[in-house]
């Protein structure tokens, strides 16, 4: 059995490898990156290093296998972002650089981060990431670690959090529904995304 913990430091090339072990739809991505970090960069590392109270993994005998990380006020880690997380990253990766179509995407996002509308943040000031390698799905992992996540973030006081799940996951979609998420907004472009949220 697995149980959850806060995240610590030493757990960040777990995180990372967990991101990218699932970063397509749900399933493992490595074929995709010629750089196993860079969609950890954007989805996984910075909520570490940002955010730590944020973050807690799923650890069984065989090691971390999974993670939900977030940050309590998404306006507040935006502007973080702006100002830690990314220059360094624009810095060590140029605009139009990658190995990949998919390490091309990720460096853009870098260089081009998409602001969350502020009808979500204001509402639904909380969001979240959700990822668990396939020894932990299926078993009611992922609902046990939402619920923990949930539970620290009211008693933080948070009134309300969201998510983005790709379209084309229809394995989250569902899960995400039958949870107990509403479904608030759809974006697009750049990216096909359902925003679902919930409140505390």
């Amino acid at each position: 059995m697995a149980t959850v913990r806060p995240y610590r430091p030493e757990d960040e090339d777990a995180l990372y490898r967990i991101c990218l072990e699932t970063g397509l739809a749900g399933a493992d991505a490595t074929h995709l990156y010629r750089d196993p970090r860079v969609i950890g960069h954007v989805y996984a590392g910075p909520y570490g290093a940002l955010e730590p109270q944020s973050c807690f993994v799923a650890e069984d005998e065989q090691g971390v296998a999974g993670y939900v990380i977030g940050a309590a006020d998404t306006y507040r880690f935006e502007k973080r972002l702006e100002s830690e997380w990314w220059p360094k990253l624009r810095a060590r990766y140029p605009e139009g650089s990658g190995e990949s179509e998919f390490d091309a995407r990720m460096i853009r996002h870098f260089h081009h981060p998409p602001r969350t509308p502020r009808k979500l943040s204001e509402s639904w000031p909380a969001h979240l990431h959700i990822d668990l390698l396939p020894r932990l799905q299926g078993k009611g992992m992922g609902r046990h670690m939402i619920d923990h996540w949930l539970g620290a973030m009211r008693a933080r006081g948070v009134k309300g959090v969201h998510l983005g799940v790709g379209i084309s996951n229809a394995r989250a979609v569902r899960f995400y529904r039958a949870y107990g998420f509403s479904e608030i907004s759809r974006l697009q472009s750049p990216y096909d995304v359902i925003f679902f949220g919930i409140a505390l």
